[in-house]
């Protein structure tokens, strides 16, 4: 793992998201490493159950589902990860996927909805290390220019 850590996005980042145009399809790659023991504040519902960090994923999964497929997203690719083939040698992710928005205005509607304020604590509670990564879509085909 990297010495820097990151969980949520910072301001100047998020700023920089909400700079660009939000009519349009984005991608949204995510890598996601857990924590061996979920970290949940005191008096949470879900503190002291000894859940790991995927467990809690997983419950922001169920949690925050409803209000991701509400705006339209989707999960376009999805992968465990096996190795570092160009890169630093001690990064390590647990899983990665690429999520789909319509458009970047329903990431931010998503991100903003009160119900799914509730249920990012999870991911919060899940996570050591994360990176979320805004792509604009291209074209698919064989090669690689």
């Amino acid at each position: 793992m990297a010495s820097e850590t990151y969980i949520d996005p910072s301001r100047a980042n998020f700023d920089a998201f909400k700079e660009l145009p939000r009519d349009r399809p984005i991608h949204m790659l995510n890598l996601l490493h857990y924590r061996d023991v979920a970290e949940y504040p005191t008096g949470h519902e879900h503190a002291g159950k000894g859940w790991d960090g995927r467990r809690a994923y997983q419950e922001y999964g169920a949690t925050s589902g409803p209000i991701f497929k509400r705006v339209g997203g989707t999960i376009v690719w999805r992968g465990v990860f096996e190795t570092v083939v160009t890169g630093p040698e001690a990064m390590h992710w647990h899983d990665g996927f690429v999520a789909q928005y319509p458009t970047a205005s329903a990431f931010l509607e998503m991100v903003t909805d009160p119900e799914y304020q509730k249920a990012v604590i999870n991911r919060t509670a899940a996570l050591t290390d994360s990176r979320l990564v805004r792509f604009s879509p291209g074209e698919a085909g064989e090669g690689f220019g």
